[in-house]
């Protein structure tokens, strides 16, 4: 089974598999093709994160390939005064990070897959080239931002009428540059991208715009192995993303904090049960704080799952002396990806660009649109991102340094055996969604579907506001402000993805909230 955030990209997973690839070789496929029918959220111009169970071995395996900041890169280039400068960090050249999608998904097929780089890279390669119906998600998100493709005369090809006017829901839409630029990878991808062709013509065009990616930054990069984080749950085994993921770590210390309660005894989405999150989910963002590139900053995860940390967070949330700190953004970027074959092997795949469209820059004759990774720095003490999350010290700027992020493939098990892959999309609401839908399926046994159905509630320490979605029932939505919190009502919070995995048979959603797939045999 495969579930992802567009139908064609699920379909080309099961393909993939049914030609004999196995889970790594189809989560690669998928993410290669909803990179190119989702363009908004991800790409061969950002990077990701990816949780791989191998049956065969019974091991779990964590890869980084998230972006880094560029070598010339520094704090002072994007602050002055204590404030940002313009919008630096969101739009244009100066907010692109060194990019890691292909150098990740290459590494990943390498050591687990069964395939060759060409052959997984071949759909998307075709749907590129000869074009694929736009999608609602798309064709809102080319709307919102049009006056920003506009801009850019590579993005205003592809996504805009000549008169400029965006293109619309069932209009297709091709990518001859993107599915050129796949093609000449053949089987050597990270050669070509990183130290040949793409990266001469990335660095070229950049460059003369006040770009800082150069072609040694290009060169530099790599991948990373890392030890999943691990915590028990009422009997099931929680494994996820370590940092640089904020959202992992944050996702166990929740769980671990909620498992002394009976959540599902106080009424799935009851007032009660909400505030219980809500104080929950205050604790873990304040953690937040602390998280920053293992390379650069010593992350006490240690503590933070410690029994004594998980108490005083428990004895903070629920004795209500937590802060009650501030504007938060809505986040249609970042696309997650579920995969489950016939050998028992499961994937768990967050791929992004960051916001919509990223830095609205489509590299000229290669079609890659690039990444605003550089946003998910902390520029300064208390100077919030796109997301209104507040800058930290530990996830400043720095030279070849990965940002924190709140993507968090996750993948559960009960008695030694996969049972849940999960994750999602939407920036810090990635760690409220998996969490209001994993608990939904472990301790209230909802299907997926209507798990991932449920409205859903967003509270990240900063701001004081409690965003709650518009089919939250009105009457919960005056308990919770009876109780004091400042309630936001907004139309949707991110995009979840799930398989059950189950003796019998898999179970697969995709949120509504998106849109997608879910398919398998």
């Amino acid at each position: 089974m495969v579930v992802a955030e567009h139908e064609l990209a699920a379909k080309v997973g099961l393909q993939v598999m049914a030609r004999g690839g196995n889970a790594v070789d189809a989560a690669a496929a998928a993410s290669l093709v909803v990179g190119i029918t989702n363009p908004s959220s991800c790409g061969i111009g950002g990077g990701g994160f990816m949780l791989i169970y191998m049956a065969r071995q019974n091991e779990i395996y964590a890869l980084d390939y998230r972006e880094r900041a560029p070598a010339t890169a520094s704090p002072e280039l994007y602050i002055r005064d204590g404030k940002p400068i313009d919008d630096r960090t969101r739009t244009g050249p100066l907010a692109v990070a060194v990019p890691g999608e292909i150098y990740g998904l290459n590494k990943a097929i390498h050591r687990f897959g069964t395939m060759k780089f060409s052959d997984v890279a071949a759909p998307a390669i075709a749907i590129a080239r000869d074009g694929f119906p736009c999608g609602k998600h798309l064709a809102d998100e080319i709307k919102r931002n049009q006056a920003d493709l506009a801009r850019d005369p590579e993005l205003k090809k592809v996504f805009l009428h000549a008169d400029g006017s965006p293109r619309t829901e069932g209009e297709t839409i091709v990518e001859a540059d993107l599915a050129h630029t796949l093609q000449t990878f053949n089987n050597r991808p990270v050669s070509n991208y990183y130290h040949g062709p793409v990266s001469r013509v990335m660095v070229d065009y950049l460059k003369p715009l006040g770009g800082l990616i150069s072609t040694a930054d290009l060169d530099d990069y790599t991948s990373v192995w890392r030890q999943p984080v691990h915590h028990s749950y009422r009997g099931y085994d929680v494994y996820s993303m370590p940092p640089p993921s904020s959202g992992g770590v944050t996702l166990l210390e929740s769980l671990a904090a909620l498992s002394s309660g009976n959540m599902a005894g106080l009424g799935l989405d009851s007032p009660a049960y909400l505030a219980r999150l809500i104080e929950i989910l205050r604790q873990g963002f304040v953690d937040r704080a602390v998280f920053g590139d293992p390379a650069f900053v010593d992350v006490p995860v240690g503590m933070l799952l410690s029994p004594e940390h998980i108490a005083q967070m428990r004895e903070q949330a629920f004795g209500h002396h937590g802060k009650r700190p501030a504007a938060q953004a809505h986040d249609h970027g970042t696309s997650h990806l579920c995969v489950v074959d016939a050998d028992g092997n499961v994937v768990s795949l967050t791929t992004t660009i960051n916001t919509p469209f990223g830095a609205k820059i489509m590299v000229p004759k290669l079609g890659i649109i690039l990444n605003n990774e550089m946003d998910d720095f902390g520029l300064a003490p208390g100077v919030p991102n796109v997301y209104g999350l507040k800058g930290s010290n530990p996830n400043a700027i720095e030279p070849g340094k990965r940002p924190v992020s709140s993507m968090m493939p996750t993948i559960v098990f009960r008695n030694h055996k996969p049972v849940l892959a999960i994750g999602g999309s939407g920036g810090p609401t990635i760690i409220s969604g998996t969490l209001q839908v994993a608990l939904a399926i472990l301790d209230s046994h909802l299907s997926p579907e209507r798990a991932v159905a449920l409205p859903r509630i967003h509270e990240q320490a900063s701001p004081d506001t409690v965003l709650v979605e518009a089919k939250m029932p009105k009457a919960t939505v005056a308990a919770l402000a009876k109780m004091g919190y400042n309630t936001r009502i907004v139309p949707a919070l991110g995009a979840v993805d799930v398989i059950e995995i189950t003796p019998q048979l898999l179970i697969g959603a995709f949120d509504p909230r998106k849109g997608g797939g879910a398919v398998g045999y």
